[in-house]
């Protein structure tokens, strides 16, 4: 009996892999970027809605901006 193709243990494919990376790029720029943020905001003198706006905004900059760079690198070690 042959045995049947397409069952075999196949890696993840080259855009499974460049997901993977961004998403675990933005997971740790959004961790760092809260960090660093709150603790810019803090010295800044930033309470309340300001301190909120502002954490947000550095973690999604940073989150998106490490995002990319690891999706890319990941897309070229594919």
């Amino acid at each position: 009996m042959p045995v049947p193709q397409g069952y075999g243990a196949q890696g993840p494919s080259c855009m499974d892999r460049i997901k993977l990376g961004f998403m675990m790029g933005f997971s740790v720029g959004l961790a760092t970027g809260v960090v660093f943020g709150g603790i810019q905001a803090f010295r800044f003198g930033a309470r309340g809605r300001e301190l909120i706006q502002t954490v947000g905004k550095s973690s999604l900059q940073g989150g998106g901006t490490f995002g990319t760079f690891m999706a890319i690198g990941s897309g070229i070690r594919c």
